[in-house]
């Protein structure tokens, strides 16, 4: 379910692009990340990091699209994320003691230390090779090309990472040494 919270703002501006164009897709993600963040906040008395991030960038990069009438400021909009992502998930292995990759799971995976660096590092290396590709997508194919990428090839990406992530976890996750007594 948090899935699909997560990816609202992304599948109402895919639907609106459909529908009718790259400006008033845009003014719907806005919308909808203002109602993602207003309805996480009503439900957990919190903001999530992650959609404070994409709020601001999304009504910067959004907000310049509409107003200059310029499609680049919204297609820069997803590497800028990433990269933020990849910085914060970077700067996570020099303040406090834990990644944040190992702050989000070490509650239901216990993993040894150099693992939660090594995954650490490969969500840093997956957030720029993100970036990199939106813009490579950006400057080398139409504006339909990107929003499919935007939404299906991006998600696609993420998902395979995340089983591979998964594959590589399973390998070396600690297993309690507590035998049936």
């Amino acid at each position: 379910m948090k899935f699909l919270v997560d990816f609202f703002p992304v599948l109402l501006f895919f639907v609106a692009y459909k529908v009718y164009d790259i400006y008033v897709a845009t003014a719907v993600a806005i919308a909808a990340s203002f109602i993602q963040v207003g309805a996480y906040w009503v439900k957990h008395k919190k903001f999530e990091n992650s959609h404070l991030i994409t709020l601001a960038i999304l009504s910067v990069f959004g907000g310049a699209t509409i107003l200059l009438h310029d499609e680049t400021f919204i297609k820069w909009k997803p590497s800028v994320v990433n990269w933020i992502f990849a910085i914060v998930f970077l700067g996570s292995q020099f303040i406090g003691n834990k990644t944040i990759v190992e702050r989000m799971m070490s509650k239901s995976v216990t993993l040894p230390a150099a693992v939660w660096l090594k995954l650490n590092m490969s969500w840093v290396i997956f957030f720029i090779a993100l970036g990199i590709v939106n813009l490579f997508v950006v400057y080398n194919f139409d504006t339909d090309t990107w929003v499919n990428f935007k939404l299906f090839g991006m998600m696609g990406l993420t998902i395979l990472f995340v089983i591979v992530q998964a594959v590589y976890m399973s390998r070396h996750m600690e297993t309690s040494n507590v035998e049936n007594e």
